[in-house]
């Protein structure tokens, strides 16, 4: 019997991926999804899992369901016997958290609490989260081992992160046979080989990448880049951009480590390089062949000048390994959105 995984969120950018390596690793994910951050297709399922279906010629078990509905929770986990949870579910963009600090609040860390109760009534001690970078604040040190301070974020999206990371550690500290691996992520971009699926932000991107894209098919008029006067080679921002299916890998490593009763643990995905604004541009223009038009305008409130993590960690312990370099992520993505200029929905162009 494949061992059953539920993810959270599976229908979104970073769940979808990692929904095509847990079936290619011999996983059997059952997905649930509220289409917070996901499109609808005609059938009424995501167009994501859909398209994975088909590429990957299978079928996903799919429930639409808000973690902040408890007994609906309750009743998938009577329905099914899950060896473990990858969460990802959750509202994640910065600037909306800080507009909307308790709606933030609200769905991720009481969705998050639902969950864990409901895992825990039902006997399942196995997760793998989410998380982010964002959680270690404004760099004291680069590169950012898993062992930098925590808790100085910088915006309630982050907040958020670093307390469901609070409340798993204390629970895996309280019941000795929960198992926990948390992945600080930092900066996924590109797309699946195959171009069919890929990150479809719904309206105004608010990543660098997608909002590139946009602009190179045509969506948009020019890229605003926030700041040339950093304290980086050439003045702009310097993030650690990762292919999302180097990410996804790391996942299925997570899960392999669970059994071994880990305990909690934290690892960082990364790839330990940093490119800056214009680099990523620049690279974006190769890609697709195209000039992208860029403005400069003034910083943003609560932007880094450099955060790159130091990845050694997830290699030693995981044996996990970013392998796709910059080249490649753009390609992907440039596939993706040339194939599909308005994202998953084939309808007008937002």
């Amino acid at each position: 019997m494949r061992q059953k995984i539920l993810v959270t969120g599976g229908a979104g950018y970073i769940g979808s991926h990692c929904v095509v390596e847990l079936i290619e690793a011999g996983y059997h994910p059952v997905v649930i999804d509220n289409f917070s951050n996901a499109v609808r297709e005609e059938g009424n399922g995501p167009e994501s899992l859909r398209r994975i279906e088909k590429f990957l010629n299978t079928q996903i078990e799919f429930h639409e369901l808000d973690l902040l509905d408890k007994p609906g929770l309750e009743k998938l986990f009577k329905k099914h016997s899950f060896y473990a949870v990858m969460h990802f579910a959750g509202l994640k963009a910065v600037g909306e958290s800080v507009e909307q600090p308790l709606r933030y609040y609200r769905v991720n860390l009481t969705g998050t609490i639902n969950l864990l109760e409901v895992m825990q009534s039902h006997g399942v001690r196995n997760l793998v989260f989410s998380s982010s970078a964002t959680v270690y604040g404004d760099p004291q040190k680069l590169p950012i081992d898993e062992q930098h301070p925590v808790g100085g974020c910088t915006n309630p999206y982050g907040k958020t992160k670093y307390f469901i990371e609070e409340m798993i550690r204390d629970q895996c500290t309280a019941e000795k046979d929960w198992n926990a691996v948390l992945l600080r992520y930092f900066n996924p971009i590109g797309a699946h080989i195959s171009g069919q699926i890929g990150e479809d932000p719904q309206g105004i991107p608010n990543n660098l990448l997608p909002y590139v894209a946009q602009v190179a098919i045509g969506r948009r008029n020019h890229l605003n880049v926030f700041g040339n006067d950093y304290s980086t080679p050439d003045g702009t921002g310097v993030r650690d951009y990762i292919h999302v299916v180097d990410l996804a890998k790391g996942h299925i490593a997570a899960v392999r480590k669970l059994k071994d009763n880990c305990g909690c643990k934290v690892y960082n995905l990364g790839t330990g390089t940093g490119y800056s604004v214009l680099q990523m541009v620049n690279a974006m223009e190769k890609a697709s062949g195209r000039k992208i038009a860029y403005q400069t305008a003034p910083r943003r409130s609560g932007d880094v000048a450099s955060c790159y993590a130091d990845p050694t960690l997830a290699e030693k312990e995981l044996g996990w390994k970013a392998e796709y370099g910059l080249e490649r992520m753009c390609e992907d993505l440039w596939r993706w959105q040339s194939q599909n200029p308005t994202g998953f929905s084939n309808g007008t162009q937002s």
